[in-house]
């Protein structure tokens, strides 16, 4: 919600005759955090299972 919204602010902001440069910066603060928590969200599982001990590939 918070990147729509910084992304809506900034499209009325570019119609104004000079828009301020903090608006272009303001929907990447949420694009930033959405990318951090998905590289956590996609590691997780790897190093979960590194924890637990469990291999993949050949048992024996």
């Amino acid at each position: 919600m918070a990147f729509t919204l910084a992304v809506i602010i900034n499209v009325i902001a570019l119609s104004q005759a000079e828009p301020p440069l903090w608006v272009g910066i303001l929907a990447l603060v949420p694009l930033a955090f959405l990318l951090l928590t998905g590289l956590y969200l996609f590691v997780l599982p790897y190093v979960a299972g590194r924890r637990s001990g469990r291999r993949t590939g050949t048992q024996e």
